[in-house]
This record gives C-alpha cells, sequence and structure tokens, in this order.
C-alpha cells in the first residue's frame, strides 16, 4: 500500500521532521510512503477560475503537478502543517484548494482513501486542534476517511509542540506518543478497509 505525506511547512525543521518519522515507521511495517514538502517549492493559490470544470485540468503549472499524481495513487493520505495564525499553514492550504482540479476530473477520485494529520504548533496549545479540524474537513470533503489516535491524547491526530526547535520536537514525548497512537489507527483502517 502506498502512503502519500505532504509537509506543509515552507521550511525543513520541526514539521517535516515529524513527518519524515511518521512515514520512516510506516516504511518499516511494509508500506511503500512518498514525501512531498513545501520547503522550496511553488503552489501557487486557486483562483477559482473554473478553468478545471471546462478542462479537466488546472490551469496554473506548478510544483502541485508532483501533488495531483501521488494523491491519485495513494491509499493513506498524511497531511502535516506548522500550525500558523492559529491554523494550518498558506501552503497546505493552497494544495488543499487546488484539489479542486482532481475533483473536476472525477468527484470519487480520493474517495474511500484513509487520512491522518498531524500539527506542530509552537505553544502547547498554539492552535493545533485548529489545524486538525481544517486538515479532517478537507478530507471529509474528498471522501477520504479521517483517522485519529483516539481519545486521551490524539482525539484528532498527532499534536506536537516544537517551542519552536528542532531539538525541543524531539524531546517531545506526548506528541511522539500522540503520533504512534495514530499511526497504530491509521494502519489499522488501511489494513481493513483497503
Amino acid at each position: 500500500m502506498k502512503i502519500f505525506g505532504i509537509c506543509g511547512s515552507p521550511r525543513v525543521n520541526t514539521t517535516d521532521y515529524v513527518i519524515r518519522n511518521a512515514l520512516d515507521k510506516l516504511k518499516s511495517h511494509g508500506f511503500e510512503t512518498v514525501l512531498f514538502s513545501c520547503a522550496g517549492k511553488t503552489i501557487k493559490p486557486c483562483m477559482h477560475c473554473d478553468y478545471c470544470l471546462k478542462n479537466k485540468k488546472c490551469i496554473i503549472e506548478d510544483d502541485m503537478l508532483d501533488v495531483y499524481g501521488n494523491l491519485q495513487d495513494a491509499d493513506g493520505i498524511i497531511l502535516a502543517t506548522p500550525v500558523q495564525s492559529g491554523g494550518i499553514s498558506s501552503n497546505l492550504s493552497a494544495i488543499m484548494d487546488r484539489t479542486r482540479a482532481l475533483e473536476a476530473i472525477d468527484y470519487n477520485l480520493l474517495r474511500g482513501k484513509i487520512g491522518m494529520s498531524i500539527a506542530v504548533g509552537g505553544d502547547r496549545t498554539g492552535g493545533q486542534d485548529f489545524a486538525h479540524l481544517k486538515n479532517i474537513t478537507y478530507f471529509m470533503i474528498h471522501g477520504i476517511i479521517p483517522v485519529s489516535g483516539g481519545p486521551f491524547g490524539s482525539n484528532l491526530g498527532a499534536s506536537f509542540w516544537s517551542n519552536d526547535s528542532l531539538d525541543d520536537i524531539k524531546e517531545d514525548e506526548y506528541g511522539m506518543e500522540s503520533l504512534d497512537r495514530t499511526l497504530v489507527e491509521f494502519e489499522n483502517f488501511l489494513k481493513k478497509y483497503i
């Protein structure tokens, strides 16, 4: 089974560290993994011009072209975002909006896949839940089944406190526990429903 991870951070730092950790764990369990990092990439915002509705593709040609095929081919999708202004990054938001071009081809292209959310905040309560809710809303709109690690620590997904430091995120035991719990459920859903 193929897992496609999207790192919505414009930097290679804490969020990148966490999603690579998640994908490495999945790879060690036999999953094929692919990572798309927004760092150094150009993803322009959707213009909502409706070109995709008429032509079955997006009018914008940028690094989003790498995302479309991987989204379609994946059995599971992991969205990882730094918390910015109490929500997801603008990079990840642009990717979500631009997925409209896939829906213009076929409304069911992403339906039935399994989705997982990772949110990394500079503060312990810096907006991780709001970021998770945006990721989960995206999953639901596209028919992707959202999975969490369950109550008592992973209610909406894997939540991290980076304290804006790569060294500190490596010491976030609570965050790593929420990641491990969410990955267990993600794998269970993939094996049961895909």
